[in-house]
């Protein structure tokens, strides 16, 4: 059985009160709680045996090196990658993108080129792909959203010509919670020899990534999404391209001999990971990824997707309620306005009330645009969330209608 109970109590901050209400964390989109096992795994690395890696011969640093690298070969069963060589650690999601963009941008992109995203991507998927377009003087396409939020692939097609180099696509949108059928516009890419790279930031804590499986040629997250630390984020990449890509920084660790005349670089996947690393945030999302499996992501799905439902059809009973994400293939976030009301008064009287929403265009402003409003209210649920905080926040909109209207 699926003990949600127990599973809280492995969180110390879901004990916490907000102006002495319980607190009920719906922001798990922005960032997600840690349990005692993550923080723990922290806590030891700082007071037990922390020591810079890779360069010591002494007894600290082959402990914090073996941690590290063994938080690698979590990430890289994880999400059933081939090698430990295509796992690399980054800063986070978007710098994991921003990676790509930068090197992939700089070895294959040339003037007039074209690169393919989607009118659902986050900010750190737009942002760093315009940047790399105004260097390389290339060109962004985008495939359109339809008005339940899914997005027209059948246009892929058209889209794509002789010009595209690369293909960058979330996994789930941030903003309205809907899947994107990743290996569909994947296998499309693939028949006309395009990489892709999916943003799994919203994706691969609520579902199983099998990489091999996917056949994506780079894939990103975040620590912080999927209950590990913030600073630290995973890009894996087929070793193909990483191999041909040249470094995205400079540094210590990347390289493998310097002379003032010429630098030679190290291995994959050290290439790419240039100075002192985030070592404790790679400890501890691989302490996260151990919890997770712990729990079990088959009984995370079926719970977050109960979750969905029943939130689903709670605020559906709500009148003036306009939710935004209206398909069945979604993760457990809903999207929402509630009639004349802004919603930053919304999630400010929700906030008094001890609930925690995002407010805001969620860093998807084009898909703001899309619907024609510069915001929603944003309520993320993951498996550690209940029911009973589900009928609280729709006390809560009924509450705030009463206030409002």
């Amino acid at each position: 059985m699926f003990d949600v109970i127990k599973i809280r109590s492995d969180f110390p901050v879901l004990a916490t009160t907000v102006y002495d209400k319980p607190l009920v964390y719906f922001d798990n989109a922005a960032t997600t709680q840690k349990p005692e096992e993550v923080i723990n795994a922290i806590k030891q690395a700082y007071t037990t045996y922390y020591s810079n890696i890779h360069r010591g011969v002494h007894a600290l640093s082959d402990i914090s090196s073996e941690k590290y690298e063994s938080a690698r070969e979590k990430v890289r069963s994880f999400i059933n990658a081939g090698s430990v060589e295509e796992i690399i650690f980054t800063a986070g999601t978007t710098a994991s993108v921003n990676l790509v963009a930068f090197s992939f941008g700089e070895r294959y992109v040339k003037s007039g080129d074209e690169i393919l995203i989607s009118g659902l991507e986050h900010h750190a998927n737009i942002v760093p792909w315009q940047m790399m377009c105004q260097r390389k003087n290339a060109h962004l396409k985008v495939i359109p959203v339809n008005d339940d939020g899914t997005l027209r692939i059948e246009e892929i097609d058209g889209l794509i010509t002789e010009k595209t180099k690369l293909v960058s696509i979330t996994q789930v949108s941030n903003a309205l919670g809907v899947i994107i059928p990743v290996k569909k516009i994947i296998d499309k890419a693939h028949e006309y020899d395009i990489p892709v790279l999916v943003d799994g930031a919203q994706g691969v804590q609520h579902g199983h990534v099998d990489i091999r499986e996917l056949d994506c040629d780079f894939y990103a997250f975040s620590g912080h999404k999927i209950y590990g630390p913030t600073g630290i984020g995973v890009l894996y990449g087929k070793k193909k391209w990483l191999e041909e890509m040249p470094p995205y920084q400079g540094g210590g660790d990347m390289v493998e001999r310097v002379s003032f005349e010429k630098t030679t670089y190290n291995k994959l996947p050290f290439k790419f990971e240039a100075g002192t690393t985030n070592f404790v945030g790679a400890i501890g999302i691989g302490k996260a990824l151990d919890y997770i499996e712990s729990v079990g992501m088959e009984d995370i799905i079926k719970h977050e997707k109960e979750l969905t439902e029943y939130a689903s059809t709670r605020m559906k009973e709500i009148r003036g309620i306009e939710i935004y994400g209206n398909t069945k293939e979604k993760i457990s976030i809903m999207s929402f306005l509630i009639d004349k009301v802004h919603q930053y008064d919304a999630g400010m009287i929700l906030d008094k009330m001890g609930i925690a929403v995002r407010t805001g265009s969620h860093c998807a402003q084009p898909v703001m645009a899309r619907f024609g409003i510069d915001g929603t209210i944003r309520a993320s649920m993951c498996f550690y969330n209940t029911r009973e905080e589900i009928d609280v926040l729709i006390e809560g909109i009924e509450k705030v209608k009463r206030m409002m209207l």
